[in-house]
């Protein structure tokens, strides 16, 4: 589960730092990664820095949500189909997210990447990660999709509460996040109760 580093700029630095505050190689059990990010995330005073690891941080966030989440079978085309993450509108994460799901695999399916401006191209996607880009049309995007096999998560202020399934929201200067159980079952979605036990339940649509 490591961040993956292959350049020597000054964010790929800040990932380093991240992935050896971490003990990936050591601690490869999911639900005490996910416990650790936790507990350790969090940044400091300078606006930059502090956006890119916040972003850091929740890449490492979606590829663990990845691993307590069961999709049903009829959201794969095929038993060897590929598990799909999709950013809908501007992507925050600064490569962070292609260098966490670099060769890691979810239920032996290699995890891809896929962007676009428009959530109908995103529908063969099992997670979509919704920009703030995107806030003026969130209403419009969590109708059309919902009730569909897909893990909606944004940082999008109330996501979770208006009927997305996870949202991060920033406490004392950490990342944190609420999850919204009955969006997740309507989609045929199962949360795993560590996953429950370790985000702030809220209701919703």
């Amino acid at each position: 589960m490591a961040l993956l580093v292959s350049s020597t700029s000054p964010q790929a630095k800040q990932r380093k730092s991240l992935r050896l505050s971490l003990p990936w190689g050591k601690l490869r059990k999911p639900f005490f990664v996910l416990l650790l990010i936790l507990l350790v995330n969090g940044f400091g005073a300078d606006q930059a820095q502090a956006q890119s690891k916040e972003y850091q941080i929740k890449a490492a966030f979606l590829f663990n949500f990845a691993q307590f989440v069961k999709w049903p079978g009829t959201s794969f085309p095929t038993p060897d189909a590929p598990f799909c993450i999709g950013i809908l509108g501007d992507d925050p994460f600064g490569g962070a997210l292609e260098e966490t799901i670099q060769g890691e695999t979810i239920d032996n399916r290699k995890l891809t990447l896929q962007h676009a401006r428009n959530f109908e191209e995103l529908q063969g996607c099992q997670m979509i990660f919704v920009s703030k880009s995107e806030e003026s049309h969130v209403g419009q995007i969590l109708s059309q999709l919902d009730s569909k096999p897909i893990l909606l998560v944004s940082d999008i202020n109330s996501f979770a509460k208006s009927g997305g399934a996870i949202g991060f929201y920033l406490q004392e200067g950490k990342v944190r996040f609420a999850i919204n159980p009955s969006t997740a079952q309507r989609g045929g979605l199962r949360v795993s109760s560590q996953l429950l036990n370790l985000g702030k339940i809220v209701g919703g649509n």
